[in-house]
């Protein structure tokens, strides 16, 4: 079918729309009523045409053979009824299905407008039909009855397999072995938890189709996410090793958990259906800007791209087989919507050597205020009661942390020296070891930020807390969250760069700061200054000569953006002046100024 399309060319408008047309999936056909001959069709139409027509026919023979059947059950055959007389009649039809067939079987069940178009003497002079290709929706009516049998299917197998333990159970007499009858109930137990399992599968596709699927993402540590989804699915049967390959230093993502630990499980089955029993299934992630792409592979034979196409439909592809949820495409449409959810996108790609590859992003997890560093900062967990440090491990593992648990003190010395953690977080009540004596030892070995648990919270715990040189103090019961601020706080504080220190040495009589080497002595010799006393000695001396209120210190050198009680700053204070040799009645470097705060003598001042 060639058109003339004469009447429709030389404007730059006609243009315009004719590129229009031919790029809609609606079939637009202009005929002239007159001839019954088409004046003008688009692209799709013409795929429609070519569709009925054999190989060796042209579209214009077509219509001389076609049959259409209307929805009251009319049929009209053109060859009996000619398409000129067919048009002449200006019958205008809205939104009917009509099916189209030739004289071999084969057919098109489409949706039709035709609205005549009057010529200026009188009469029709065209008809403008616009044809729908219904066959997508036949086939997704058709993959729906498949997929509505194939629940059934699967819900009949655990059905009958509780119904036949419990009949078995119930026909035992006094003598059954207690043994079989206990694997009775375990195998009823099992069907059970097999039918919920499809339940919430179909429970969670009909809430993506209603596009109320819920997640509650929270920064999470993709390590913790890929080590549980490998535990759940090894536990529930999977045959094939599991292999991880995650950098160290991955950021944090914004995740639901539960919710990506099931897309992880998911995939883990997908990749074993599809590869050799003795092939491991890796799971490897990469940092890839402002996300994160987290890949689960297993090798195999490659899977043909008309069938990846498929993979992620809700009823999947029926040539592809298997069971509801390992290959229907229920879970994998699942697992779409539960990435998408997130903000992210999934894919899935193939290739002689390399099996099948599912890749998914998550969006990395964004600071709103001074970021703790994205490499997990090693924490070292100092407590001799079980039961807390449990407690303190499972907190600080699911806000992103590495964690060394320890209950020996000695033990954690050597664990200080070796491992080199960021932070140290101890409890108050160490059986045979004065506390105090404990973290001027930490400190020796190395100088990081130490936060103190205790069960009291007494005023004089928390003074002999700074005393000892701890940089914080909490009070159990507390709530996670806040331990995650405090010690985020003093990591940030630790890792944060003063830019507006003096290049030069801050001298005055014995006392040399020197800033660039982070070196206080005095006469020559290093002062054992922690790191909180020596942030609160350099913010003085870089500000010498100028009164610093409390609030600019807690600020400045702790952090806290809200200060409380100046009790923290006078505390320091007082354990730095002893180490500086002077005391609040006769100081020499550090002057207190009432209501205020406290500031440093200038170097040159008398």
């Amino acid at each position: 079918m060639t058109p003339s399309n004469e009447a429709y060319d030389g404007t730059e408008a006609q243009q315009d729309l004719d590129a229009l047309l031919n790029t809609v999936p609606v079939g637009v056909v202009v005929f002239d009523v007159a001839t019954g001959s088409p004046r003008y069709f688009n692209r799709e139409m013409l795929r429609i045409a070519n569709s009925l027509a054999d190989s060796d026919q042209s579209p214009e023979s077509v219509l001389e053979v076609l049959t259409f059947r209307r929805s009251d059950g009319r049929e009209t055959s053109l060859s009996e009824f000619p398409l000129a007389q067919a048009l002449a009649a200006g019958e205008t039809v809205r939104a009917e299905e009509i099916v189209l067939r030739v004289p071999d079987g084969r057919r098109i069940t489409t949706l039709v407008n035709a609205t005549p178009v009057s010529a200026a003497e009188g009469g029709v002079a065209t008809m403008v039909v616009t044809m729908q290709d219904m066959t997508p929706l036949e086939d997704l009516a058709r993959q729906r009855a498949e997929f509505v049998a194939l629940v059934g299917r699967e819900l009949r197998a655990p059905v009958t397999s509780i119904k036949g333990a419990a009949a078995a159970a119930l026909r035992a007499d006094d003598m059954r072995d207690p043994g079989e009858t206990t694997q009775l109930f375990h195998i009823i137990d099992n069907q059970a938890d097999r039918m919920l399992d499809l339940i919430s599968d179909l429970t969670d596709a009909a809430r993506l189709d209603a596009g109320v699927l819920l997640v509650s993402p929270e920064p999470s540590d993709v390590g913790i996410l890929v080590e549980q989804a490998r535990a759940a699915f090894l536990s529930t049967g999977g045959r094939n090793h599991v292999r991880l390959d995650l950098p160290p230093d991955l950021p944090r993502v914004m995740a639901d958990s539960r919710r990506i630990v099931q897309v992880l499980g998911n995939l883990m089955s997908n990749a074993e259906r599809r590869s050799p029993e003795s092939a491991a299934i890796r799971v490897g992630a990469a940092a890839e800007g402002l996300e994160v792409a987290i890949s689960v592979t297993a090798a195999g034979v490659e899977v043909p791209p008309e069938h990846l196409r498929h993979l992620f439909r809700k009823f999947g592809d029926p040539k592809d087989g298997g069971r509801l949820g390992r290959g229907t495409g229920l879970d994998l449409a699942i697992c779409r919507g539960v990435v998408e959810s997130h903000g992210g996108r999934i894919r899935v790609d193939s290739g002689p050597n390399q099996g099948i590859r599912f890749t998914f992003t998550l969006p990395v997890e964004v600071a709103v205020h001074s970021p703790v560093p994205s490499r997990r900062p090693r924490v070292l967990v100092v407590d001799a009661n079980p039961a807390h440090l449990h407690q303190v491990r499972r907190d600080l593992t699911d806000t992103g942390y590495a964690v060394t648990a320890v209950g020996e003190p000695e033990q954690a010395l050597l664990l200080l020296a070796e491992q080199r953690p960021q932070l140290v977080l101890m409890s108050l009540a160490l059986p045979g070891i004065d506390a105090g004596t404990f973290v001027q030892t930490l400190l020796g070995v190395a100088d990081v930020p130490v936060l103190c648990l205790s069960d009291a919270g007494r005023d004089q715990d928390i003074a002999r807390a700074f005393e000892m040189g701890a940089d914080d103090y909490l009070v159990r019961p507390y709530s996670p969250s806040e331990l995650a601020a405090r010690m985020r706080a003093a990591l940030v504080r630790r890792a944060a760069v003063r830019p507006n220190e003096p290049s030069e040495p801050y001298i005055r009589g014995a006392l040399t700061i020197d800033f660039a080497r982070r070196l206080v002595t005095m006469d020559g010799q290093p002062l054992p200054l922690t790191a909180t006393e020596y942030g609160l000695l350099a913010e003085l001396a870089t500000h010498a000569g100028s009164a610093l209120t409390y609030e600019h210190l807690l600020q400045r050198v702790w952090g806290w953006n809200n200060p409380g009680n100046p009790y923290v700053v006078r505390t320091h204070l007082m354990r730095l002046r002893r180490k500086l040799g002077e005391d609040g009645h006769n100081p020499a470097y550090i002057l207190a100024v009432p209501r205020v705060g406290y500031r440093m003598v200038l170097p040159g001042q008398g």
